[in-house]
């Protein structure tokens, strides 16, 4: 990072999300003033954390915002020079909540155009933005150019699917109407620290979509109600279910800011999740928020593996030494 950069001020909206916060953490550390922008989605954990760190930080200052209150987020990105954002809402999805995150998106953006000091976006998406649709299956290479399908989404309920995809769509239009210099990162699903204390129901919006018995991802849950997740079930056996470190999460976001060269979007995952031991390992770093199933030996029945689809090729270019559009 060079010496300009480090005295920055970035916006970090919604921080009290789980990528957001890490990215707060992760900016602080670097030596960056931050504004931590938080949406009022009730009290949490996270954010009370952040409002105790703002006692003790001189660097970083809390911001309350409403996504739909054009005005709270311009006074939340006055004197900032980048803007990550990460909207997710913490209840999890549906049909509402799509709608909700469209029009947040849209107003960040807006809000980013009429400012002065912005010189970059970070817009934190999601893999699931891109990966659903019907012939995902025969598609040998899912990358950058992929997006989800509408139609699909919708007759389906994929509601964090949808919100995803069309929320970066929305993004993508109107920073280039306005000329605004931003980048996507598309993550799997999100594990680390703590992730199914802090970030439940967002993490199960990512798993839970089809009611489809596959039995390395048969387990009962307790969330809401007793349901199979399946979601998980149906990236596996397509080669698109792959998870990604928080940590390295918002390293990735911050790192596509401080490069000049980045552009575009960035899938970005640690893993790909197409064997019974990734599997596995996948579970455990959930648990207890899906529990490892009684007896689940004996549904270790066979040994296949399912062929990759994802490709990650422009993340390793920013992350080793730059990037391509």
């Amino acid at each position: 990072m060079d010496q300009e950069k480090s005295h920055s001020c970035c916006c970090v909206l919604d921080a009290s999300t789980y990528v957001g916060f890490w990215i707060l953490k992760k900016l602080l550390s670097r030596g960056y003033s931050v504004h931590a922008a938080i949406r009022k989605n009730g009290d949490s954990e996270i954010e009370e954390t952040i409002r105790e760190m703002e006692a003790t930080e001189e660097r970083l200052v809390v911001y309350d915002v409403d996504v739909l209150d054009y005005q709270s987020i311009l006074v939340s990105l006055k004197t900032c020079n980048a803007v990550f954002c990460c909207l997710d809402s913490p209840e999890g999805y549906d049909e509402k909540e799509v709608d909700l995150e469209v029009r947040g998106a849209i107003n960040v953006v807006e809000a980013c155009g009429r400012t002065e000091s912005i010189e970059k976006i970070v817009f934190s998406s999601s893999l699931t933005a891109s990966i659903w649709r019907d012939n995902i299956g025969t598609q040998k290479d899912v990358d950058e150019k992929c997006w989800s399908d509408q139609d699909f989404c919708r007759n389906k309920k994929l509601w964090h699917a949808l919100a995803k995809m069309l929320s970066e769509k929305a993004a993508w239009a109107l920073a280039m109407d306005r000329r605004l210099n931003m980048v996507s990162i598309n993550p799997g699903l999100i594990v680390g620290p703590s992730v199914a204390q802090y970030n439940p129901r967002p993490t199960m919006s990512y798993l839970k979509v089809f009611r489809k018995y596959f039995p390395i991802f048969l387990f009962w849950f307790e969330f809401d109600e007793k349901v199979l997740v399946t979601g998980a079930a149906q990236m596996y056996e397509n080669g698109v279910l792959a998870y990604v470190d928080v940590k390295f999460l918002a390293d990735v976001h911050i790192r596509a800011y401080e490069d000049v060269s980045a552009c575009g979007r960035y899938f970005c995952f640690n893993q790909i999740v197409n064997t019974e031991e990734e599997a596995l390992k996948l579970v455990e770093s959930l648990s207890p928020l899906i529990p490892m199933p009684p007896r689940y030996e004996s549904v270790m029945q066979g040994s296949e593996v399912y062929e990759e689809r994802l490709r990650n090729n422009k993340l390793s270019k920013l992350v080793e030494a730059g990037s391509a559009c």
